[in-house]
């Protein structure tokens, strides 16, 4: 542990010293930039001065030659740079773009990259195993080359070779570093003041790395926030701690982790006086939830404003607790509880009510947050492989500590992937046996905290006055069916998809011979053709967890009264009323439960296979490797359809099962001319063999469904005696 209190990573001396070099020098390189950012303001504040704008047209010879020549030290690539000029408005904000656009970075800007560059090969120092992957050297490079493009692509390379955990886990020591660089660098002016504030580690000032505020993410949780007291299980009060200590309150707050709870004691100090222990679980993972503000969503906003939902429940929860006014409080917080325990800290009103003696925030990102009262102590707890902390906008490693008087344990964890570094018992297990001396730090600092608990209670935090998720389309009764992988509530919602419908004219001959060998199943005919679809599906957040789908379906008449053209008129009837539908002929999924619902309650032949899909633009992209199968193409403008719900017919041994699938969102119809499907000579059985049957291996759609955001829900199969 330093003088100021700080645990580090242990490194030996001489690469301590080699690391520690590069970030004085990136320090001293930040300077240098804000030195030469506050010369590029004040010269931008003469260029528009109107005492200098009204001598110019007094004296026109002299005075336009004197913004000439401040508009050429600001424009000039030998100056200032192109991206100089940031005004807000008028003439200033058209030559700022100008300059943007045509890639003439700012000086100033260019300067503080070099800063960036040298906290990189800093890390890269200590950690040279990242320095040799060559993922990572090629995604350094594209960023730190502003070459979009080629960054994107690395990143998707990372994630596509690597896995999701491994490339989290090796991308939390640079992203801080790297998404300054891309604010910085970009065209976006609005996004330099983002990077600035990560440059030189200063508080979050701005949103992502998009140009964006808070606001934008935030507007999907309007919640005011509301608590209700309510009573642990048996079970969780045998394993709730009765006395006050750092491991017993972290337990504690794993323990109240799942629905969206926090935890109040009332501790008897060894002074005799009763103080109280505020202890707050991190964020709920899944999506932005409409029940409780301990989502995805919640963490988001906690980040920026005070009045954030879960900061406003946890305030109703304390004032329902009947915490007297002046009473000692200490918060103790994991995750987004720790940043919105923060928030509370740093409210002037909440330090007058309470006096807040500590804060201990682990695995959360509040390096950057300074408390209102400056007697409370404050603690972080950081493993450097964990991808939260860095959400502050500054890596706990980086060059820059804004607060040098505050307890700080930042260390290297044997846990590496994320999420599980991430995780609370991870935490825990790690100050019992890694930093033991971290524990015993904190708990000497708890001290006045450290007696028996005499009360204890859960308040579980809401979203106020939310609809349901989905409501109203996606509210509806369902009933659970058993599967080899558990139960499944049917029907199956879908809160987030994205859909393309390849339609193809296929001969009729060769789409009757690939259904089931019965007489009375009948494709339906359009002339002499009928028609085949292959339907792309990126299925971003469902009830059976997310995943891509590939189907291949051939539309079929009536199975009891086949009339020509049927299908036409089937099209006005309401979907559950209609005789006509899709035959699925095969189905391939990328999970193991939607491979198992498919296969057991809708009777669909599916297989499971990886693909990566990208369906919500006009331009389309869908790779399946282990079937040999590719879709790529853009689509036009496009027409607005009505929505379009459908019947699904698949099959169970001697039956025919009947399935409901109605929609609600955007459908358009688009031709097929610029859309192509790629199979494989080693494409994989049987989807390949029915699209050569078919000939859509080699042909163009003639149409195309796309609805690039849409929500649905599928009914459980209904079995026919067919």
């Amino acid at each position: 542990m330093g003088a100021d209190g700080h645990i580090r990573g242990r490194t030996a001396p001489d690469e301590q010293d080699a690391e520690e070099s590069l970030r004085r020098c990136a320090r001293d390189v930040v300077d240098v930039a804000e030195g030469i950012r506050e010369v590029s303001t004040r010269t931008r504040t003469a260029l528009f001065a109107p005492a200098l704008t009204a001598s110019a047209r007094r004296r026109p010879r002299t005075g336009l030659a004197a913004r000439w020549a401040l508009l050429r030290a600001l424009t000039n690539r030998d100056g200032l740079g192109g991206a100089a000029i940031t005004e807000p408005k008028g003439m200033g904000r058209v030559l700022g773009a100008a300059g943007e656009v045509l890639g003439r970075e700012s000086l100033a800007a260019l300067v503080a990259v070099t800063s960036l560059r040298l906290r990189i090969a800093a890390v890269l120092f200590d950690r040279p195993e990242y320095a040799r992957d060559p993922g990572m050297r090629r995604l350094t490079t594209a960023v730190t080359a502003d070459r979009d493009l080629e960054a994107v692509r690395a990143l998707r390379a990372l994630f596509r070779d690597q896995g999701a955990q491994r490339a989290l886990s090796g991308l939390v020591p640079l992203t801080a570093e790297l998404r300054a660089v891309r604010a910085l660098l970009d065209e976006d002016p609005e996004n330099d003041e983002t990077g600035w504030a990560l440059t030189a580690g200063a508080g979050r000032s701005a949103g992502p790395v998009h140009g964006g505020s808070a606001a934008r993410p935030a507007g999907t949780d309007q919640g005011g926030g509301a608590a209700e007291a309510v009573d642990l299980s048996g079970q969780e009060r045998q394993t709730i701690a009765t006395e006050g200590s750092l491991l017993g309150f972290l337990r504690n707050i794993e323990v109240v982790s799942a629905g969206g709870r926090i935890l109040v004691q009332n501790v008897r100090g060894p002074d005799g006086v009763v103080r109280y222990v505020v202890q707050a679980p991190g964020t709920t993972p899944g999506r932005p939830r409409n029940d409780s503000p301990q989502d995805f969503v919640g963490p988001w906003r906690s980040l920026f404003p005070a009045e954030s939902p879960h900061t406003s429940s946890i305030l109703l929860a304390l004032a329902d607790h009947g915490i007297p006014r002046g009473a000692d409080l200490a918060l103790i917080g994991h995750g987004e509880g720790g940043i919105a325990l923060m928030n509370l800290a740093q409210d002037e009103e909440f330090c007058r009510a309470y006096r807040v003696t500590h804060v201990i925030a682990v695995g959360s990102p509040v390096h950057n947050r300074r408390p209102a009262d400056p007697r409370t102590w404050v603690a972080a707890i950081t493993n450097q492989h964990d991808l939260v902390p860095v959400l502050a906008g500054r890596d706990a490693r980086s060059a820059f500590d804004p607060h040098p008087n505050r307890y700080e344990a930042d260390y290297a964890g044997p846990t590496r992937e994320f999420p599980l570094c991430h995780m609370l018992r991870e935490y825990t297990e790690h100050l019992r046996t890694v930093i033991p001396e971290v524990r015993k730090d904190v708990d000497e600092a708890l001290a006045p905290y450290r007696g028996p608990v005499v009360r204890t209670q859960a308040y579980r935090l809401k979203d106020r006055a939310r609809p349901p998720e989905g409501y109203p389309f996606l509210t509806v009764p369902t009933t659970p069916l058993p599967t080899t992988t558990g139960p499944v509530d049917v029907p199956v919602r879908y809160y987030d998809s994205s859909a393309a419908h390849l339609c193809f004219a296929v001969d009729a001959a060769a789409a009757r011979g690939l259904l089931p060998d019965v007489t009375w199943m009948v494709p339906s005919r359009l002339g002499r053709r009928a028609l085949a679809v292959l339907s792309l599906y990126e299925h971003r957040c469902s009830t059976i967890g997310p995943y891509a789908e590939i189907a291949l379906s051939v539309l079929v008449d009536d199975l009891w009264r086949p009339r020509p053209y049927d299908i036409a008129a089937d099209l006005l009837r309401r979907v559950d009323l209609r005789r006509t539908g899709r035959y699925v002929l095969s189905l391939a999924v990328s999970s193991e439960e939607a491979r198992v619902v498919s296969r057991q309650i809708w009777g669909q032949p599916a297989v499971r296979m990886a693909a990566e899909a990208d369906l919500m633009s006009r331009h389309l992209g869908l790779t399946a490797p282990g079937l040999g199968l590719a879709v790529k193409g853009r689509l036009g403008r496009g027409l607005r359809c009505p929505e379009a719900d459908w019947t699904l017919y698949g099959r169970r041994g001697e039956s025919t099962v009947r399935t409901l699938v109605r929609t609600h969102g955007r459908l358009r119809l688009h031709t097929g001319t610029g859309v192509r499907l790629r199979l494989g000579t080693a494409a994989a059985e049987p989807m390949a063999g029915q699209l050569r049957r078919l000939g859509i291996d080699t042909a163009l759609p003639h149409f195309v469904l796309s609805c690039p955001q849409f929500v649905f829900h599928r009914s459980a199969g209904a079995v026919l005696p067919r």
